[in-house]
């Protein structure tokens, strides 16, 4: 080989890293999450010349759909509120019109696998049924992450805010601290409150708003306190840091009984995983003898029937070991 064979191999190589830090580099100032907070901050700056009452309606209204004719449909069907909740609570980017296009693709898709493999009627419809249910399942597993992640992070939330308060600060300021320091995804919703007390809306409702944001026990116990001692007075600092106390400790507990309760957790995934896995077992070393279940009458029944005793296994082991505190 060559030197020129080398300085090509060398200059190739050079064109690829440039390529890939140059689409980088244009990702980060166009889609990151620092571009997104500068066009966000924008378009509050634009709106504040425009009117108080315009501005509020931005932070107190979301939008089911960029088009107007699909926002005026969706705000007259029901339980599209409880969509957008659910949206907002999860922390996704979706707007409802999304979600249910999503659902519509989901549930095409699970039609045509239904038709294309020839599964009998009344597992067809389950399979539709699931695949309908699919992207609002996963959105509720993204709310249950994410309130999770927020519920970790009450306890330090607390104690900063009785630090705060002790330091001299008022609590409006305290809040735009919370939001300014610690992670995400608390922060943002500290600095949503923030917001709407700048916008003008009082700091009672804004409270009242951030608790209904964050469906938390222990959050609805801070939001409490504060409105009891605006009412009644009293020390605040440490109001909040007993509440921290005792969220910390409660989330002690919580780690103790979920580590006494993973064996049982264990065993009902492996109970509720061992038919689906033998089954596909049985497909791939003996095809012939497994195809009777979904062939045969009887076998059809035999297998609705194991499906529905699965199904009640699972949620009996799955009250069993679900243990509250």
């Amino acid at each position: 080989m060559d030197l020129s064979f080398y300085g090509f191999t060398v200059l190739l190589f050079a064109a690829c890293f440039l390529l890939v830090e140059g689409a980088w580099l244009w990702w980060s100032a166009t889609r990151g999450g620092g571009a997104r907070h500068i066009a966000r901050r924008l378009r509050l700056m634009s709106a504040r010349g425009e009117g108080g009452g315009e501005k509020v309606s931005i932070l107190k209204q979301r939008r089911y759909s960029q088009w107007p004719a699909w926002e005026r449909l969706l705000r007259a069907l029901p339980h599209t509120a409880a969509l957008d909740r659910l949206l907002l609570q999860s922390g996704t980017r979706w707007s409802v019109l999304q979600l249910l296009a999503a659902s519509a693709l989901s549930l095409a898709v699970g039609a045509a696998l239904a038709l294309w493999y020839g599964v009998p009627a009344l597992a067809g419809l389950g399979l539709s049924a699931f695949a309908l249910a699919l992207p609002y399942l996963l959105l509720l597993r993204a709310r249950a992450a994410r309130l999770h992640k927020i519920e970790g992070q009450l306890p330090e939330a607390a104690d900063f805010l009785a630090r705060a308060l002790r330091a001299g600060h008022s609590f409006s300021n305290v809040l735009q601290m919370v939001g300014d320091e610690l992670p995400e995804p608390i922060s943002g919703e500290f600095k949503f409150a923030h917001e709407e007390i700048n916008y003008g809306v009082p700091m009672n409702e804004a409270l009242q708003n951030l608790a209904a944001r964050v469906p938390l026990t222990d959050l609805r116990y801070m939001v409490i306190a504060v409105l009891i001692q605006r009412e009644s007075g009293g020390n605040l600092a440490e109001l909040l840091g007993s509440i921290g106390r005792i969220i910390r400790e409660r989330l002690k507990l919580l780690g103790r009984v979920r580590v006494l309760s993973a064996e049982g957790k264990m065993s009902a995934w492996i109970l509720g995983l061992m038919p689906v896995a033998m089954m596909a077992i049985m497909s791939v070393v003996n095809p012939d003898y497994i195809r009777v279940l979904w062939t045969d009458p009887a076998g059809v029944r035999l297998l609705w029937y194991s499906v529905g005793m699965v199904a009640v296994g699972v949620v009996w082991m799955r009250n069993v070991i679900r243990i509250r505190v």
